[in-house]
């Protein structure tokens, strides 16, 4: 299974959007502030991270290219949407 996520900051507000295998090790790992690029997205805009939205795909290529979406104008215009609406996480796609 691949996830693809969006993460905010509680801190900054920023939001961020990955794909991974593991989001619970994933999540963690964006939370880590030890062995982090000081130069990396996650770092700068500093966490804590939490999880606002997921979608779960059965191929990786599918979840690459939803990720490409939601990284798009239109894509990062409907997850400001979807945080203004929902409090709870995500839907779940079986692409």
């Amino acid at each position: 299974m691949y996830y693809v996520y969006v993460i905010k900051s509680q801190s900054s507000g920023k939001i961020y959007i990955g794909q991974t295998s593991d989001l619970e090790k994933r999540l963690k790992r964006h939370n880590k502030i030890i062995n982090i690029k000081k130069t990396s997205y996650t770092y700068k805009n500093k966490g804590p991270w939490i999880l606002v939205y997921k979608e779960i795909f059965s191929e990786r290529k599918d979840a690459t290219k939803r990720e490409k979406q939601l990284k798009s104008a239109q894509g990062r215009k409907f997850i400001k949407e979807y945080i203004c609406t929902h409090s709870s996480v995500g839907r779940a796609s079986a692409s």
